[in-house]
C-alpha cells in the first residue's frame, strides 16, 4: 500500500480573517505539517480563481451563499476569494509547504468552479491528479484541510468512486456548515465507502 496525504486549501482566505473564512480554519494546521512525515507523497490543493469567476456573487449582483444554475448544475454564489496572486489565495503561512510532491490548482477556469481535486464541478473536466497518483502506483488516500462539507467531501467522494482507498481525518478538517451541508457531507463520504477517521 502506498498512501498519499491530500491536504485541500489550507489558504488565508479560508482561515480566521479571510474572505471566506471557516471557523477554526487555521486550528488544523499544525496537525496537518506532523501528518506530513507520515506520507509516501503529500499533495496540496489550491483554489486559484481568476477576477470576477462565475461563482462569485459579485459576478451575478447576487447575494453571496445564494444559488444559481450554472450550465452543469446548481451553483452556490460564494464571497470574492482566493484570486490568482493575492494574499488571500496564498497558503497559510503556519503549512509546511516544503515536502509536498505537487500542488493541484483549481477554480482557474472562469466558468467553471472546482471543489473537488479530481474533476471541476462539471464531474468530467480532470485535474490531472488521478493521473499522476496512478503513475505513482498510490493506491491509498488520507484527506485534510477545508471545508468538510465542500472541497474534502467532493474530493473524497470523486476519489472513492476512482477506486482509491480514502479515509478523511476530521480531526484535521473544519467545515462551512452551511444549511445542514455538514451532515449532508458526512452521509455522502459514508455512502461513498469514505472511513471517516
Amino acid at each position: 500500500m502506498t498512501q498519499a496525504l491530500i491536504v485541500i486549501d489550507v489558504q488565508n482566505d479560508f482561515c480566521p480573517g479571510g474572505a471566506l473564512a471557516v471557523a477554526q480554519g487555521d486550528a488544523i494546521v499544525s496537525g496537518i505539517n506532523a501528518l506530513m512525515a507520515e506520507a509516501d507523497a503529500v499533495i496540496l490543493t489550491q483554489d486559484w480563481h481568476p477576477a470576477g469567476h462565475s461563482s462569485f456573487a459579485s459576478s451575478h449582483d447576487a447575494a453571496p451563499m445564494s444559488l444559481v444554475e450554472m450550465p452543469y448544475g446548481p451553483q452556490v454564489l460564494w464571497p470574492d476569494h482566493c484570486i490568482q496572486g493575492s494574499n488571500g489565495a496564498a497558503f497559510h503561512k503556519g503549512l509546511n509547504t516544503d515536502p509536498a510532491d505537487m500542488v493541484i490548482r483549481k477554480g482557474f477556469n472562469p466558468a467553471i468552479d472546482s471543489y473537488s481535486a479530481f474533476f471541476e464541478n462539471d464531474h468530467t473536466t480532470p485535474t490531472g491528479l488521478e493521473g499522476y497518483l496512478r503513475t505513482r502506483g498510490i493506491t491509498d488516500l488520507v484527506m485534510v484541510g477545508l471545508a468538510t462539507d465542500f472541497c474534502v467531501n467532493y474530493s473524497a467522494v470523486d476519489a472513492a468512486k476512482l477506486g482509491f482507498g480514502v479515509t478523511v481525518r476530521m480531526e484535521l478538517c473544519r467545515a462551512i456548515d452551511f444549511d445542514g451541508s455538514l451532515a449532508a457531507a458526512t452521509d455522502g463520504m459514508r455512502a461513498a465507502g469514505v472511513s471517516l477517521g
